[in-house]
């Protein structure tokens, strides 16, 4: 009897069912800290939000450093878990080595925190750079070997 590639009793796929779907939280989180963020510093992207905040000291700005900051890590989240989400479900169809697999998705998972806290804090370069990187490379990892197996 084979196996159903995108079902909880394929360990492969359960492993990365939770990992993206942490990810994927992870990066919703960003959303709040973002607004949380707006309202500390009463800093807000549309003038209609300056009743929510301090009415006597709110603004519409684009340039508060410290929003920007979060807005830009969680445009980084963007651009690196959706990948990672699209790049992992076809990479578990390729039914690669549950444990390499369950690898790849725990380092990505976790090179994304890393590149939270550093971008955050801040920590100092090459911090931020190295949890990119290695969340990135992860991807094209999963990438490459869905291609491979394309290729066969």
């Amino acid at each position: 009897m084979s196996t159903i590639i995108y079902a909880l009793t394929n360990p492969i796929f359960k492993n990365f069912a939770f990992y993206a779907a942490a990810s994927t939280v992870k990066m919703m989180a960003m959303s709040l800290l973002t607004s949380g963020e707006r309202f500390a510093k009463n800093a807000f992207a549309n003038p209609e939000d300056i009743p929510l905040g301090n009415k006597n000291q709110g603004k519409v700005t684009f340039t508060d450093p410290d929003v920007e900051r979060v807005r830009r890590n969680h445009l980084n989240d963007i651009e690196n878990i959706l990948p990672f989400v699209v790049i992992g479900m076809l990479y578990v169809a390729t039914n690669p080595n549950a444990m390499v697999a369950l690898w790849h998705f725990r380092i990505f998972f976790f090179s994304r925190i890393f590149h939270t806290i550093a971008y955050q804090v801040p920590l100092p370069q090459p911090s931020r750079a190295i949890g990119f990187t290695v969340g990135y490379l992860t991807t094209i990892s999963m990438a490459v070997q869905l291609f491979l197996a394309l290729l066969k």
